[in-house]
Order: C-alpha cells, then structure tokens, then sequence
C-alpha cells in the first residue's frame, strides 16, 4: 500500500496544499488541506498512488461525489467539488473540528448523556438516506465524525436502492456488516434496514453495562438477524427521543437536540 508522502505546503492539487496526513484505507488517503480559493481548511479525500489505474478505487470517488452533490443533510458532509481524472483523482470534503467516534470510544467511552443524543442524530440521518432511496452500507465508529454536531461520513460504497441487486459480494466492515451484507440468499435484501444494523452495532460498543432496559431493547432489536423484524430508523428515532428529553438540560452538551424538541420549544416561546 503505497503513500503520497505529501510533505506540509506540498501542492496535493492545484489550489490545495496539504496541511497533514488524517488517515486513510485501502483506496484512498485523507488529508487536511488548505483552499486557496475558499481561504479555509478542507479534506481532500485523494486516491492511493498504487490505485490511480483501479477502476474500483475510481468507481469509488465517482461515486462518492454523485452522492453528495444529490443530499444535503446538516449530518453529512458537504462536498466542494471533486476532480475524477489525472494523476491525483480526489474529492474535497468539508472540514469538521473533532475526533471520530472510534477514537472517543477507544480512550475515554462515552456517557449516557453523550450516547442518547448522538444514537437520535444518527437516526435522523438514516432516515434521511432512506427517504432519498440511499443505503450507506457502512454504518460504524470509524466513519462517524464526534464534531458540534456529529457527521456521518464516507459515502464510497453506498449504493441507490435501485443498484443493491447489483450487489453479490459481501460489502461494508467486519464486525458493523448486516447479515444479509454478507449472504442475501439466507438473511434477506440489502436495504436501510441495514444501516440500521450498522447503527445497532455502533451503539451497542458505545454502551456501558448499565443502560436503561428500554434503550438495551431497543438496540437488541436493531440486530436482528432478519431485516424485516428490524425497527426503521425513523422508528428508533420514536423510541429514543422520550429518553432524550428526560436527559437534564444542562448536561445535553453541544449536541443538537432533535426536530421536533425545537419545534416544541419554538411553539412554547411564541
């Protein structure tokens, strides 16, 4: 696996100069950068030197930007623009202050104030990728940004609905993939229902032995091995949002509270 090396001040393409390596994967690395034009920090999401002729790791990029030019969610990323030929094929990210959510979890865990709050975001953009007929195929820690809001991220192997009959081989990560990501013969279709997995695996590594029952159920049953006895994100959402209104006020943190919490209060002040 081969790196770019990009030293600070490097050019990585024309109008972006690397700041610092953030990490990476097989296919690609993502590095902090500076926009000349925008005069702001980005990601710049670039194809491994070794991968440049991989028509995968290109399909990847390609699709990644197709997907964030059609959503816009305040929970996703936003795309500034992609170049998908030459010697550097890239995309470019915004930027959000923070740690992912792997590395929260590895060092310091994460309370029950934190969980709830964050476990209802992630449903709201599930719900959104469902509405849009998307299915993000690698829901996990890793791929979950902890900024002032949390952003859910990396759009590479997510598929429309129309294309996952398409989709034969096991595709996601080891550990956060739905059954039927692995054997759609025995367990059932691929669709939103396993993101939902994805989100039940996520919580559940999040979770301290002690948590309410109802929250334990709840993420019990997003691992169900068949997807349609699992609940809908929108449906997880329901449940979880009374949990999260009963939360003290002052210790909700910087976490953006759901919808129709605000809605309520906007109600209450008018």
């Amino acid at each position: 696996m081969k790196r770019w090396n990009f030293h600070e001040g490097e050019q990585i393409a024309p109008g972006l100069t690397a700041v610092q390596l953030l990490g990476g994967g097989l296919r690609y690395e993502a590095h902090l950068a500076w926009s000349v034009r925008m005069r702001t920090l980005v990601v710049v999401k670039v194809v491994r030197p070794d991968q440049v002729a991989d028509e995968r790791a290109l399909e990847g990029v390609r699709r990644e930007a197709a997907m964030l030019r059609r959503l816009a969610h305040p929970l996703l990323l936003r795309s500034f623009g992609a170049t998908l030929d030459g010697d550097r094929p890239h995309l470019v990210l915004e930027h959000v202050e923070g740690p992912r959510l792997s590395t929260l979890l590895r060092r310091y865990g994460m309370s029950l104030e934190q969980l709830l709050p964050l476990a209802l975001n992630l449903c709201a953009v599930l719900h959104y990728l469902e509405q849009e007929g998307v299915v993000h195929l690698d829901v996990k820690p890793r791929n979950i940004i902890m900024g002032s809001d949390p952003r859910l991220i990396d759009l590479s192997i997510a598929r429309r609905v129309g294309e996952l009959g398409d989709v034969r081989a096991p595709v996601g990560t080891d550990g956060y993939m739905a059954p039927e990501q692995r054997d759609r013969d025995r367990f059932g279709e691929i669709g939103p229902a396993s993101d939902v997995w994805g989100l039940g695996a996520t919580l559940r590594e999040a979770m301290h032995e002690r948590v309410p029952a109802r929250l334990a159920a709840a993420v019990a049953a997003c691992l169900e091995p068949r997807p349609l006895d699992r609940p809908s994100a929108g449906e997880l959402g329901d449940v979880l949002e009374p949990m999260v209104d009963a939360l003290p006020a002052p210790r909700l943190g910087r976490f953006r509270p759901s919808p129709r919490r605000r809605t309520h209060h906007q109600e209450v002040h008018r």
